[in-house]
């Protein structure tokens, strides 16, 4: 291997005695910078003496083994030669010239390094005392990384650094006490570490107080910390995967302007049609032919205009284009029709036009929707009426029918007669004025007429073919008075068994034969105590009202009357039940057939459907809070009890003269002396109330009716089933104790699907109803005044505690008086 070497620093060739040499100036340069500059002459010798030992190191090798060479030459550059042959030592002393060098051993210089450092450091004692006081309050000691001073090194690993040093351009010696400086700088740069305690301790104190201001004036201000939320894994990754874009992220209509010029298709020039869309409405919309017609006119007179065409021909002409025009329309309107009579020969007729035949389960839906009817009759299926036709009536019956001008069944009508025709048991729920008497009359009277003829014969002695019971005698009376109505030509009879009528009249009205029997509980009760009247081939019974019945305390009554009645009942269960009504129904065998109608299930009422009724066909006309009133406006006023007779005064001041007013009081003394104030105030007025008799009572009725007065003062006898056609305006004198009577009274105004309107007049004596009474304009979707919806009394029910566990609402003691 060549002994030429590279210089890196340089940039030329050398041999190894420029490297010793090189060598020795570097060794004597480290002394020097432990020592001070050596002089020129001692670095002249040192040359001398390192080119000599070159040389001899040069010839040595070229005469030494292979192995020698080898190790000779594999010296990196910049380095030397290392061999089995090494260097002799330097001089350690050189004399001569103007000055002495010294030449120091190895452990001198380890020496006077060591000394310089103590130096260095007594120098730098009071900063490394401060650094160290600062790390103790921080980290309890510390390290020459972090400022503090660990045991000095030792001497060979010192100076093998600041070999290794020299090679990289830098040098490591006191790199401890360089790192305890910067250490010491960056604590002092820390926050004033290196204070001292004293001042660490003022600048903590003046931190707590600062926090302490602005947690006062954040109090102050109003402010809220807020809490960071732990996010819980379920809510953080509920919206990743949201595959529906937002109408806000649609950027295609930005960047195709193509969607913003919507092209409009003419297929075939206005003739054809656009695959997907109904072909009519594209004809209803589509003017391509008749703006083409008009551009061609138009052309055509600007032509005839050029042309110098007379004035008489162009008049001529432009009549013939208006024609074309004209024909032109009607023989678009005229293939619209077509097109519309083929379109429903496809899709299918209205329910209206079918043959009952043809009507498929989806037509019978469209029916019960269009007249929101809800049935659920069991395992036999049963048709709505769809008109009079249907329903397979006695000739004389609808004859009456007709004659009263029914011309479409109402739709309880609809859904409650073809079930009563099948001898099913019914519960109906409908709202009032809906044609509730007509559904179960017809049903009955034709029970009646289907009969054999010796049934009826025997009714002086076995009693009545079919019972109604009503829970009033107002009721009772308009139902025997339609009843009779229906009969008429039939060769049928009817009686009515009411409170209020010598007893003895209608036990002989009994005692000659009745077929159709209407009653009260409670009278009917008396007659069959009496002797009067039995039940034993009765096997149709009404319930009307049954709701109102149980309310009014008739419960044991009714009971009674319902296990008096001679007739079979239908087997428990469903399907023997549905085979009995069909044998009934052919006249192979009599069963009981019992409906039931009324607006609300109160328990008492389930228990009596579910012992009297075997599978009974429920039947509901509306929605399920159909009952709530919906289209009467209900109003109210607040004042005290002295101002509720000008109120109602300037109430009925001036009403039209076909407007009717029922005025509802709650207590029968009340409605006399309100009757008498009002008829002093010129407002002429009828009265009704039980302690009338029934004769007076059934006067006042007749002449509301018929217009004698418009203004009629009543309790709740009037509240429930009567029937008395434009009423306008009812007004609650009296707020009632109960909501449910509420609602009956203010139903008497708004029947048969008309608008009606109510205005209540309330008082703090009322408080105890206002949470029911809330909750129920509420569900009527009827504005709640701010002087109810904020009153104590609204906001909880009567009885319950408050928050300062006070009795809310309690309702008022009532005080009961006997007779003497």
């Amino acid at each position: 291997m060549s002994s030429l070497k590279r210089d890196h620093e340089n940039g030329h060739v050398v041999d190894d005695g420029e490297h010793q040499v090189k060598r020795a100036k570097m060794e004597v340069s480290e002394e020097e910078k432990e020592a001070g500059p050596p002089p020129e002459e001692a670095l002249r010798i040192a040359e001398i003496a390192a080119r000599a030992e070159a040389r001899a190191a040069a010839r040595a090798s070229a005469t030494g083994s292979n192995g020698g060479r080898d190790a000779g030459g594999s010296g990196g550059a910049g380095g030397i030669a290392k061999g089995n042959h090494k260097l002799p030592p330097l001089p350690t002393r050189i004399e001569g010239g103007a000055h002495e060098v010294k030449f120091l051993t190895k452990k001198q210089r380890e020496q006077l390094a060591l000394q310089k450092l103590q130096e260095k450091r007594a120098a730098e004692a009071p900063s490394v005392k401060r650094t160290g006081t600062a790390m103790k309050d921080v980290g309890k000691g510390g390290s020459a990384g972090d400022g503090g001073m660990g045991p000095p090194r030792p001497g060979s690993h010192r100076d093998r650094d600041g070999r290794e040093g020299s090679r990289e351009g830098g040098w490591r010696v006191g790199a401890r006490g360089r790192a305890s400086d910067r250490g010491a700088r960056e604590e002092r740069e820390r926050g004033g570490r290196g204070l001292s305690r004293e001042e660490r301790e003022r600048e903590r104190l003046e931190r707590q107080r600062q926090e302490e201001l602005q947690a006062l004036k954040d109090h102050y201000l109003g402010k809220k910390e807020v809490k960071r939320r732990v996010v819980k894994p379920s809510e953080k990754f509920a919206r990743i995967f949201q595959f529906d874009w937002e109408a806000s992220e649609d950027t295609s209509r930005d960047s195709n302007p193509l969607y913003n010029q919507r092209l409009e298709v003419t297929p075939l020039f206005g003739r054809g049609y656009v695959a997907g869309v109904d072909m009519r409405e594209q004809r209803k919309t589509n003017r391509y032919l008749e703006a083409l017609t008009l551009r061609r006119q138009e052309e055509e007179r600007r032509a005839e205009e050029e042309a110098g065409v007379s004035r008489g021909d162009r008049r001529d002409k432009e009549e013939e284009r208006r024609s074309f025009m004209e024909d032109m329309r009607r023989r678009r309107e005229a293939e619209a029709r077509g097109m519309e009579r083929a379109t429903i020969g496809v899709l299918g007729q209205h329910w209206r036009d079918k043959s009952l035949e043809s009507m498929t389960e989806r037509d019978w839906r469209i029916f019960r929707e269009d007249f929101d009817i809800s049935m659920r009759v069991g395992r036999q299926r049963v048709l709505p009426l769809r008109s009079w036709e249907e329903a397979n009536l006695p000739a004389s019956l609808r004859k009456t029918v007709e004659g009263m001008g029914w011309k479409e069944p109402s739709p309880i009508q609809r859904a409650a007669i073809p079930v009563g025709m099948g001898r099913r048991d019914i519960i109906g729920i409908a709202e009032t004025g809906s044609g509730k008497t007509g559904a179960f009359a017809i049903p009955m009277i034709n029970y009646c007429l289907t009969l054999p003829a010796e049934h009826r014969t025997r009714t002086p002695e076995e009693g009545p073919l079919a019972l109604v019971m009503a829970p009033t005698r107002e009721l009772a009376e308009q139902i025997e008075a339609q009843v009779a109505i229906l009969i008429e030509g039939t060769g049928l009879t009817s009686c009515s068994g009411v409170g209020g009528k010598p007893i003895e009249d209608q036990a002989f009205a009994l005692r000659e034969g009745v077929d159709i029997l209407i009653g009260t509980p409670g009278r009917l009760k008396d007659l069959i105590d009496s002797r009067y009247l039995v039940l034993n081939q009765c096997n149709y019974i009404v319930l009307d009202e049954a709701d109102r019945m149980v309310d009014m305390g008739f419960e044991e009554q009714v009971v009674a009357v319902l296990d008096t009645m001679g007739g079979l009942l239908k087997s428990e269960n469903e399907e023997e039940a549905d085979r009995q009504a069909e044998a009934a129904q052919k006249g192979e065998q009599l069963y009981r057939v019992t409906a039931m109608f009324s607006a609300t299930m109160p328990p008492a009422v389930e228990r009596i459907a579910r012992s009297y009724l075997r599978a009974p066909a429920t039947i509901k006309i509306g929605e399920a809070n159909s009952g709530k009133n919906k289209r009467i406006e209900q109003r109210l006023i607040f004042t005290t009890e002295p101002g509720k007779r000008k109120a109602v005064v300037d109430l009925l001041a001036s009403p039209k003269k076909e407007d009717k007013f029922i005025v509802f009081v709650n207590a029968k003394r009340a409605c006399d002396v309100l009757a008498r104030h009002l008829e002093q105030t010129r407002i002429s007025c009828g009265i009704l109330h039980g302690g009338k008799s029934q004769d007076q009572r059934e006067a006042s009725l007749e002449a509301f009716r018929n217009g004698v007065f418009t203004v009629l003062v009543a309790t709740d006898v009037a509240a429930r089933g009567l029937d008395i056609p434009d009423v306008s305006h009812v007004i609650n004198y009296d707020m009632p104790a109960k909501i449910e009577n509420y609602c009956h009274r203010i139903g008497r105004t708004g029947r048969a699907g008309k608008e009606g309107l109510a205005t209540t007049l309330l008082t703090e004596n009322d408080s105890e109803v206002f949470h029911d009474l809330k909750n129920y304009l509420e569900s009527t979707d009827m504005k709640v005044p701010p002087e109810l919806g904020k009153h104590a009394a609204a906001q909880q029910a009567p009885g319950t505690r408050n928050e300062d566990g006070k009795i809310m609402g309690q309702k008022r003691d009532s005080v009961m008086y006997s007779k003497r």
